[in-house]
C-alpha cells in the first residue's frame, strides 16, 4: 500500500521524487502544484463523460466506463512515468537507487483532485510497474486549503511605495540581489501592474496558479524577518492578490521612494521606450475615459512623433492622481519618506536597507 501523506509531508519529498498530477489537462492548466507534471488519467472530454455517467447512472457505471477508457492506456502510463522519473533525476541530480537496495523501487508522488479513485488507481498501476508511489491525502483540494492557510499567516512585510516610475520594481530586484527577503508580486503575476503592464510579457497565470506560486515563494522565507514587497492594488492585471495578504500589505509599514518627475519619466522611458509603439498607443486608448479624450489624443500624437517624454508626462499625471487617491484611502499608518534626489541606484538601496533596520526597531 502506498504511503498517504499530508500536504506538508508530500511537498517535503520534492526534489527527491517527482510529483505526478493525474487530473485532466484543464484542471492542471487552471492551477497545479509547483513542479508537478501532468499525466492525466482522463483527458477533458473523457472526464466530462465519466462525470455525466456518474450523475445519471451512478458510481458503478462510471467506474466501468472509466476502466474502459484507461485500460488501453495503462502500459503507456508506466512508460511515461519512467521517462518522467529519469528526467526528474537528471534535472535534480537525484542518484539512482542501487539494485538490491530497499529503496530500489522508484519513488513518485501522485495526486488527483480529492485523493480518490484516480490517484489510487494510478498508484496501484505504478506499484505494478516497479514504483513506490506516495499519495497526497485529500488530493489537490487539500493542497489548496494548505496554500490558503499558509498565505493567511502573519508576515513581517515592508512595502516599497512611490509614484509611478519611482523604480519600485527595480529596487525590489536590487534588494533581492543584496540578500534581502523579497516577494516580486508583479513578476509572479507576469504583469507590470498598469494599463501598460502586459505589453511584451505574454499570458498571465490564473489567480489560482498565482496563489500557488506565491505560497511556494513565501515558504522559502522567514516570516519573522522583513519581507520586501512592492505597493500594489488588489489586482495585478487579471490576477487577484489574496485578500488576507493584501490586507497585510495595506497595514504594513512603507518606505515612500520620493523621486522627481524628471527622474520618473526617464525611468519609464527606459522601461517602456523599447516596446512597440502600436502596443503603447493601444494601452493609452484603454484609459481614454479616465485620462480624457484630449489628453489621449495629445499623448498618441506625441508618441507618433517619437516624443516619448511628452507622452510619458501626460500619462504620468493621470497615474499620479490615481496613486495618491489610493494612498489617501489606505489604512496604512506608517509611511517613511526617502527622497532620492540625484542618488544612484546602489545608494538608494543602501538607504532602503538602513531605513528598514530603523523601521523594524522603532
Amino acid at each position: 500500500m502506498p504511503d498517504i501523506l499530508s500536504p506538508d509531508e508530500f511537498l517535503a519529498l520534492h526534489p527527491d521524487q517527482p510529483i505526478i498530477d493525474v487530473r485532466s489537462p484543464g484542471e492542471y492548466q487552471k492551477g497545479h502544484i509547483q513542479h508537478a507534471v501532468n499525466l492525466p488519467l482522463f483527458d477533458d472530454a473523457e472526464r466530462a463523460e465519466v462525470g455525466t455517467i456518474y450523475k445519471q447512472k451512478g458510481r458503478d457505471h462510471a467506474v466501468l466506463r472509466g476502466l474502459e477508457i484507461v485500460g488501453p492506456k495503462m502500459a503507456g502510463f508506466v512508460v511515461s512515468a519512467k521517462k518522467i522519473s529519469r528526467t526528474h533525476r537528471k534535472q535534480h541530480a537525484v542518484p539512482p537507487a542501487q539494485e538490491g537496495d530497499d529503496q530500489s523501487r522508484i519513488s513518485m508522488g501522485v495526486h488527483c483532485w480529492r485523493g480518490g479513485m484516480r490517484s489510487e488507481s494510478f498508484a496501484w498501476l505504478l506499484e505494478k510497474g516497479g514504483f513506490a508511489p506516495t499519495l497526497l491525502k485529500g488530493g489537490y483540494k487539500a493542497y489548496r486549503n494548505h496554500v490558503h492557510s499558509r498565505i493567511d499567516r502573519p508576515f513581517n512585510l515592508l512595502v516599497i511605495s512611490g509614484l509611478t516610475g519611482a523604480g519600485k520594481t527595480k529596487y525590489l530586484h536590487r534588494l533581492a540581489s543584496q540578500g534581502q527577503q523579497t516577494i516580486d508580486l508583479e513578476g509572479l503575476a507576469n504583469h507590470r501592474g498598469s494599463a501598460f503592464g502586459a505589453i511584451g510579457l505574454g499570458a498571465q497565470p490564473s489567480t489560482e496558479l498565482f496563489e500557488n506560486t506565491l505560497f511556494h515563494e513565501l515558504e522559502k522565507l522567514d516570516p519573522q524577518l522583513p519581507i520586501w514587497v512592492e505597493d500594489e492594488g488588489n489586482r495585478i492585471g487579471g490576477v487577484v492578490v489574496p485578500a488576507s495578504f493584501h490586507k497585510q500589505m495595506q497595514h504594513a509599514q512603507a518606505i515612500f521612494v520620493d523621486a522627481s518627475v524628471s527622474r520618473r519619466v526617464a525611468h519609464l522611458i527606459e522601461v517602456y521606450g523599447p516596446l512597440p509603439k502600436e502596443a503603447l498607443a493601444h494601452s493609452v486608448e484603454r484609459i481614454r475615459k479616465r485620462l480624457g479624450g484630449q489628453h489621449v489624443n495629445d499623448a498618441i500624437t506625441a508618441l507618433d512623433a517619437g516624443d516619448l517624454k511628452k507622452t510619458t508626462e501626460i500619462v504620468l499625471a493621470y497615474y499620479d492622481k490615481t496613486y495618491l487617491k489610493a494612498v489617501d484611502s489606505m489604512p496604512r499608518t506608517h509611511t517613511h519618506n526617502l527622497p532620492v534626489g540625484d542618488l544612484d541606484d546602489d545608494t538608494v538601496v543602501e538607504q532602503l536597507i538602513e531605513m528598514a533596520g530603523q523601521v523594524n526597531t522603532s
